[in-house]
């Protein structure tokens, strides 16, 4: 969101907390939750139409799910925040169509799927919707938010049916970003506090109940975290206390990749741990 919009915004909640409070709470939750842009662009569309395209509903909102292959081991690629199935592209194209069924989700209002907002909860409710309806997955790749989600809801099922996780580029703590909008917008404390009320109204839960590390503490399955040590977005201490949280998980340290993790390298290590979970294979940073 741009400077001076934000700014504007953050004054309107501001006034509004005053003369309408609720609203105030509302409103500033649901653009909180608002991703912006990221619309798909031609070349985008051409290669999703390559997949086999279906949707399923949760709730109201119909998700958008693309398959590619017809192999017996299942892969499902979970996208971020402000992003859509196309970012796995390179990771599709390097995967045998003969031995994976490939399966991409665009989150709750993002790419083709329904809905205005998306938030940890309702990104996880679409998750384990999906797991429901195909069933066991071999390996679960995510990245950001998605990666947040995934956490999440294995921390609410354990027992969902994925055998293998890799996160990438993962955020620590929700509250942490509600300072991040509270600073950006210039949001005063009665106008932040309203935004919390409606938080914990709309998923139970006050913002810090949110923590990549505290969900990531009873996962049993073998993980893998990749994290840039400059990552802008997501600060690679929580990479750290993620992986002291997992036992089961081994982290890989890039550098100068930052949030989005783009490369080569990043692709064949998770590809090898698809294929081989407990052996290391890159050595940008291992630990």
């Amino acid at each position: 969101m741009k400077t001076l919009l934000a700014k504007l915004m953050g004054q309107w909640l501001n006034l509004l907390a005053w003369v309408a409070p609720a609203t105030a709470g509302k409103k500033g939750f649901d653009l909180f939750c608002t991703p912006f842009g990221a619309r798909l662009k031609p070349h985008q569309q051409e290669f999703l139409r390559t997949a086999t395209q279906t949707s399923f509903q949760v709730g109201d909102e119909s998700i958008q799910v693309y398959r590619w292959g017809s192999g017996s081991r299942k892969i499902l690629f979970l996208h971020g925040w402000q992003s859509h199935s196309f970012r796995w592209k390179n990771y599709i194209q390097a995967l045998s169509a003969d031995q994976y069924t490939i399966y991409t989700l665009d989150a709750p209002a993002h790419g083709q799927s329904g809905g205005r907002i998306l938030h940890v909860p309702k990104y996880a409710q679409a998750i384990q919707a999906f797991l429901e309806q195909t069933g066991e997955v071999d390996t679960v790749v995510s990245h950001s938010l998605g990666s947040f989600a995934s956490l999440y809801a294995l921390f609410q099922n354990p027992s969902l049916p994925i055998n293998k996780l890799v996160i990438t580029g993962t955020p620590g703590e929700v509250e942490e970003f509600m300072y991040y909008y509270r600073d950006t917008l210039g949001l005063s404390k009665r106008a932040l506090h309203q935004i919390y009320q409606q938080f914990i109204q709309t998923v139970d839960h006050h913002p810090r109940y949110f923590s990549a590390p505290r969900f990531a503490e009873g996962i049993v399955i073998p993980g893998l975290i990749i994290h840039d040590q400059h990552d802008p977005d997501a600060p690679y201490h929580h990479a750290l206390r993620i992986q002291s949280a997992w036992k089961n998980a081994r982290l890989i340290t890039t550098q100068g990749l930052g949030h989005n993790l783009k490369s080569k390298e990043v692709i064949q290590e998770i590809l090898h741990f698809i294929d081989h979970p407990s052996v290391a294979h890159m050595r940008v940073r291992d630990h």
